[in-house]
């Protein structure tokens, strides 16, 4: 009984947290989108489409995706005539950089530091875009989809926009609920009955392997099923809770930023019609190579400020 009522206050905790992010960040987003913002950062976007292999209207779906979520980035493709290479391209990019305004949000509760969000996960989007054109040089014709978008009713008036977004964020924190608040209670559960500690001894030569200490491997295990969103009321106890130090919750934010949510975020792209075995073994082996990179470079400035502090002190 205690481990349902402790598991339960940390779920009500972190929907709190969470929504106070979600909320707000929804309700202006859509706003915008009814208004001239979208289609002016689209017009301002165009022009730089070409480095990435891309036509100018396919800033419409990278800006979709990036300020609402990846539904709406992949509705943003189905509405557009695009290459099989140009679909390819923009799954790849949206797959590390979506759902900007929430999921940076999240991070900061986390702990994690703005400049490296923005830099890891629009550098990750656009290197992948310029390296996929110049090196894959087939997939010119013209890509059919396994399904057609979702028409939605255009909303007349700002009443009807506001209720929209109110909606839209409403149930955004509801869903964030019906997540966050069993999974924290399971969390409560494994941790009371030891599972939890025997649970990162088995995963610790994963952990070991980008650089992040067994006591994260939580944090990575819920934002690799369940995304970066959800996963992060794991992710802030774990900080708060198990000892996880602002490194190791960097570097397996850094992770999760190339790689999460595998499942969803990976069959989400099927009525695309694009091959998305290779699209989630780009993400995987991404996600291991930066964050190893970033785990060794980070790991010699250490040493290398620890010598500096041993020669002054000598």
């Amino acid at each position: 009984m205690q481990t349902l009522r402790n598991g339960l206050k940390a779920g009500l905790k972190t929907t709190w947290t969470l929504g106070k992010v979600i909320f707000p960040i929804t309700v202006l987003v859509v706003i915008l989108q009814h208004t001239p913002v979208l289609p002016w950062l689209v017009k301002l976007i165009s022009p730089f489409m070409g480095l990435f292999g891309l036509s100018g209207e396919a800033a419409i779906p990278l800006v979709l995706g990036n300020a609402l979520n990846l539904y709406a980035g992949i509705a943003g493709i189905l509405s557009l005539e695009l290459t099989v290479k140009e679909v390819f391209i923009l799954a790849v990019m949206l797959s590390f950089a979506h759902n900007m305004f929430i999921e940076t949000g999240v991070a900061l509760k986390v702990g994690v530091k703005l400049w490296i969000v923005l830099v890891v996960r629009f550098g990750l989007a656009a290197f992948s875009g310029i390296v996929i054109n110049l090196f894959w040089k087939g997939g010119s014709e013209i890509a059919q989809y396994g399904m057609a978008p979702e028409v939605t009713a255009v909303p007349d008036g700002w009443l009807e926009i506001g209720l929209l977004g109110l909606q839209k964020a409403s149930f955004g924190v509801l869903q964030l609920a019906l997540i966050v608040i069993p999974l924290m209670i399971v969390v409560q559960f494994l941790k009371d009955r030891s599972y939890l500690q025997k649970f990162s001894e088995k995963l610790a030569p994963f952990t070991k392997v980008i650089g992040v200490q067994p006591n994260a491997s939580l944090t990575l295990v819920a934002g690799l099923v369940i995304g970066l969103a959800y996963g992060a009321g794991v992710m802030i106890q774990a900080v708060q809770e198990d000892g996880v130090s602002k490194k190791d919750a960097t570097l397996a934010f850094i992770f999760l930023i190339a790689c999460h949510a595998v499942v969803e975020d990976t069959l989400i792209f099927l009525p695309l019609g694009i091959p998305i075995l290779l699209l989630l073994i780009i993400r995987l082996v991404t996600a291991f190579v930066l964050t190893i990179a970033v785990a060794y470079i980070w790991k010699q400035a250490e040493r290398k400020r620890e010598k500096e502090v041993t020669i002054l002190n000598g």
